[in-house]
């Protein structure tokens, strides 16, 4: 068959990676991939969230499978027009997109369906948003209620913190229509978690764990990111964590969404964090996590193909359980200077070094773009991820980093303390 990962980051570069692996792909084509994905699948020069040109190409190529990778695709509907059109999705609709794209849809579900998560107010107004942190001496968590790429979040400390945290959403529109509504909630404290779980709306299969690293710099210090790395299996979690989050978490929001007519079908996100009190979940996401998808996919034997095939149809309760690498795998990404402050980046700078990465290593793109004459050059915030497995977490970490420190453009920086905690 031939199957179309839709969009252009590094977790679409593991996903198409993963996807020619299949022994039932024809071709992969990816829309409108990248300056990696080009070099292992067909680059379509279509738009995420174009949605009649999705459509379009999809009946001409007669696809077998599509695989949503970004929210934007979900958010405009590009799921909902494929589904109508009577092809295979691995990825929700917009309806059930929305435990993403609005961060207030997403609490409120979560309290109707019992799942614990940090206390929470949604406000449109700077006033009695203030009031409600300041009752909780600031140490609040502020989030723009749409999608911000991942930097919608101000983790705060002090009153100060948070009152300057609320004016830069609802008074300075920092977030532009994404923060005209903001959810502010009672900061957590404990080590963070990535769990992503297939669904095809009524049965779910837990993937592998991971633990990411949102912020800019080394430390923890800095802006919050899209995410600067992840490692799987992060260390502390087992067996017994993955399914009292799939029993508490997951399972309950897919059976809140179905019961509310939002049936979802594809990889739900939860982001979560282990309190003292036990299990919280933060956030969803209505798709792979990036950087999470480049080391999970990695440590998967199975058949990804298969199994979205049978999320798509609703078949997973038939589909035979999922085959995982001993391995670690660590996850590092290289990022351009500024970033993630869009307005102080600049973008086109040649990259070199990609031919010395060391063995056992895996690169991949997100921001990068080919232009002829002049090779690869940088074309985003977060340019490429650094993937190594290996025996042990150190060992996978040590090839990641050596293979980070050979990809080199202006301005390149990346943190070096992905996975240290786990050494």
């Amino acid at each position: 068959m031939k199957v179309l990962v839709v969009g252009s980051g590094a977790r679409e570069h593991a996903l198409v990676w993963k996807c020619v692996q299949s022994e039932l792909v024809e071709r992969v084509y990816c829309a409108p991939g990248n300056g990696g994905t080009g070099g292992m699948a067909r680059n379509i020069a279509i738009g995420a969230a174009d949605v009649v040109r999705i459509v379009d190409f999809a009946k001409r190529e007669k696809l077998g499978l599509i695989v949503l990778g970004p929210e934007a695709a979900v958010d405009a509907g590009v799921g909902d027009a494929l589904r109508h059109a009577g092809f295979n999705v691995f990825g929700p609709d917009r309806g059930a997109g929305q435990i993403e794209t609005s961060k207030s849809f997403a609490k409120d579900l979560m309290r109707r369906a019992g799942i614990p998560t940090a206390d929470y107010e949604a406000f449109t107004q700077p006033a009695p948003a203030k009031s409600w942190a300041r009752e909780r001496e600031g140490k609040v968590a502020v989030k723009a209620d749409g999608l911000a790429r991942g930097k919608g979040v101000i983790v705060c400390g002090t009153v100060a913190e948070s009152d300057s945290a609320i004016d830069a959403m609802l008074v300075q529109e920092r977030f532009g229509r994404s923060g005209k509504k903001i959810v502010v909630e009672e900061r957590l404290e404990g080590p963070e978690l990535s769990l992503l779980a297939v669904t095809d709306g009524t049965d779910v299969v837990p993937l592998a764990p991971a633990r990411d690293y949102k912020r800019a710099l080394d430390g923890d210090r800095g802006a919050n990111t899209g995410g600067m790395g992840a490692y799987s299996p992060p260390i502390g979690v087992d067996d017994a964590v993955v399914k009292e989050v799939v029993d508490r978490v997951i399972q309950p929001a897919v059976n809140e969404l179905a019961a509310s007519g939002n049936e979802f079908r594809g990889v739900l996100y939860a982001g979560l964090m282990l309190t003292a009190d036990g299990v919280r979940a933060i956030e969803f996401n209505a798709r792979f996590g990036d950087p999470e998808a480049q080391v999970v996919l990695p440590r998967l034997q199975s058949d990804f193909v298969t199994l979205a095939l049978a999320a798509s149809r609703g078949g997973l309760a038939a589909h035979p359980d999922l085959r995982w690498s001993d391995k670690a795998c660590v996850g590092v990404v290289v990022a351009s200077g500024n970033y993630p402050d869009d307005a102080a980046m600049t973008l086109g700078h040649k990259i070199r070094g990609l031919a010395e990465i060391p063995r056992g290593a895996l690169i991949f793109h997100a921001g990068t773009r080919f232009v002829p004459g002049s090779g690869l050059v940088t074309d985003g915030g977060r340019v490429v991820t650094s993937v190594a497995l290996g025996d042990t977490v150190a060992q996978a970490r040590e090839t990641a980093l050596a293979a980070a420190r050979q990809v080199r453009f202006e301005g390149a920086y990346f943190r070096s303390d992905i996975a240290q905690e786990a050494e």
